[in-house]
């Protein structure tokens, strides 16, 4: 990853060996700078600081609080066995749980992008976290189902919803001009590297000291983020005297988000759902979710636990998943800053439906070569689909696209939620997950049919750049980025 300057803004005049420099009009320099430092974050003269921007310092504390919230959201998964051995609650009565979870997720996550944009990321993200260390080690003292629902489902479900990828949305378009669709696909990641960190950890502490250690071992980790939040993240640029990493000498800052949090998110729902194009992306993305968290994040440790495999073994492989989908999801960020966002979706959707539909055939007492082949395959492609789905969104709705991203996300998690008690459903009826695997490969299969009927053209007509597009760029040929010819004459 190159880092560019520290920044491209604020105006310099000399006066003979006298410098003198002014920032952004109604900034104020960030007070972690040293006195020294001019407001466009370069050093003065005498003085030698790191070139790297803030932004990228902001971005690295949202991707560890995006870490946080995928491995607290993912870890139910390795708790539905030992639960339903302790209390005797079926399978899908504890899917319920993370059906509840999974839903609040989505339908919090418009309604936290707004908030954010109101009140700033740092009140909302140090919320969030609090929610999920109280839903979490609240979880020991249960012995009944509706306890459950109100720790995991409930809390845990806020405080993860509150840090979702509409977060990573937001740090991407306040705080980078270029490289948006690289920062996506980065944060996006997060969730990938989250499985990475908790899954085996917690499968061990499942296996050892039982599952209330592993409750409180969340518990602990939500609140040692807190502080890392407080103190490093930043709300805007402007807050420390700065341009978004990229932006030249035009950048405009945008105005405070208006009050009425709650007024504008609704707004902006009604308005996206006047588009075909909003009702595509939800109804992709829903797929996306159902084939994802809703079914293999949720089922696949205790599918691969009914054909004999251990328990840490399997959630072992559920964590490789993770390792892979950090490849995938960040070149697919890059991917989406030079390709059509379409044909992006439309592939990873029909990859996505044809290792599901091998996935039943490939389960075993031990790890065979054939599941290690699937775990990269679809490891690569597990949450790719994400910069993708936010390029279409900021292209198509312009101001409004990470609160739109937020309702895209909700039915993301719509379609999660009822898969995964679905699924659980499935396994008390018929005594294995066939028909859920075989049914998402099914739906993977309509999803990249709807990704190429989605509109290419932005809401003025022309062709709009993704997200990672620098001012002035447009889209050419295959979603391609081509600058504007002063001109105005290709």
């Amino acid at each position: 990853m190159a880092f560019g300057p520290l920044a491209r803004g604020g105006t310099t005049s000399h006066a003979g060996s006298v410098t003198r420099t002014t920032g952004l009009p109604g900034t104020h320099p960030d007070p972690g700078l040293p006195p020294s430092s001019r407001p466009d974050g370069r050093p003065s003269r005498g003085r030698r600081l790191p070139r790297v921007h803030r932004a990228w310092w902001v971005a690295a504390v949202a991707f560890v609080a995006l870490v946080g919230a995928a491995g607290f959201r993912a870890t139910p998964s390795v708790f539905i066995d030992p639960l339903h051995e302790e209390f005797g609650w079926s399978h899908s009565t504890i899917s319920s749980a993370v059906s509840v979870n999974v839903l609040l997720y989505g339908l919090t996550s418009p309604f936290s992008a707004a908030l954010m944009e109101r009140y700033g990321m740092r009140r909302i993200v140090s919320g969030a976290l609090l929610l999920i260390a109280a839903g979490s080690g609240f979880t020991v003292f249960m012995d009944a189902t509706w306890q459950l629902l109100l720790c995991w489902g409930f809390l845990v479900g806020l405080g993860t919803g509150s840090m979702a990828l509409a977060f990573a949305a937001t740090v991407s378009g306040s705080w980078f001009v270029e490289r948006r669709g690289l920062v996506s696909g980065i944060l996006t990641a997060g969730s990938a590297a989250g499985q990475l960190v908790f899954l085996p950890l917690v499968a061990l502490l499942v296996e050892g000291p039982g599952w209330r250690a592993a409750s409180l071992t969340v518990a602990f980790a939500a609140l040692a983020v807190v502080p890392l939040v407080l103190w490093v993240l930043r709300d805007r640029p402007e807050d420390c005297g700065l341009r978004p990493y990229g932006a030249g000498p035009e950048y405009v800052s945008p105005p405070p988000a208006p009050p009425g949090a709650a007024r504008r998110t609704l707004r902006a729902l009604r308005d996206a759902a006047r588009s075909r194009v909003f009702w595509l992306l939800a109804g992709t993305f829903a797929v996306c979710g159902a084939s994802t968290n809703g079914l293999v994040g949720v089922h696949f440790v205790p599918a691969a636990h009914d054909h004999g495999m251990p328990v840490p073994a399997a959630a072992t492989l559920l964590a490789v998943i993770g390792v892979f989908d950090l490849v995938g999801t960040v070149a697919s960020g890059w991917f989406t800053d030079r390709f059509d966002p379409r044909r992006l979706l439309a592939v990873y959707y029909a990859l996505r439906g044809v290792s599901l539909l091998f996935l039943p055939m490939l389960f075993a007492q031990s790890v065979r070569p054939s599941m290690l082949f699937f775990i990269v395959f679809y490891g690569l492609d597990w949450v790719a689909t994400v910069p993708p789905t936010i390029a279409l969104c900021r292209a198509h709705f312009g101001g409004n696209g990470a609160i739109v991203f937020g309702w895209v996300l909700a039915s993301h998690q719509i379609g999660a939620s009822v898969v995964a008690f679905l699924a659980g459903l499935a396994r008390d009826t018929f005594g294995s997950y066939d028909v859920a695997w075989i049914g998402s490969g099914a739906l993977c299969a309509t999803a990249a049919l709807m990704a190429l009927v989605i509109r290419k053209d932005g809401p003025g007509g022309a062709g709009e750049p993704g997200i990672g597009a620098a001012p002035g760029a447009t889209a050419g040929p295959a979603g391609k980025e081509g600058k504007e010819p002063a001109s105005g004459v290709g």
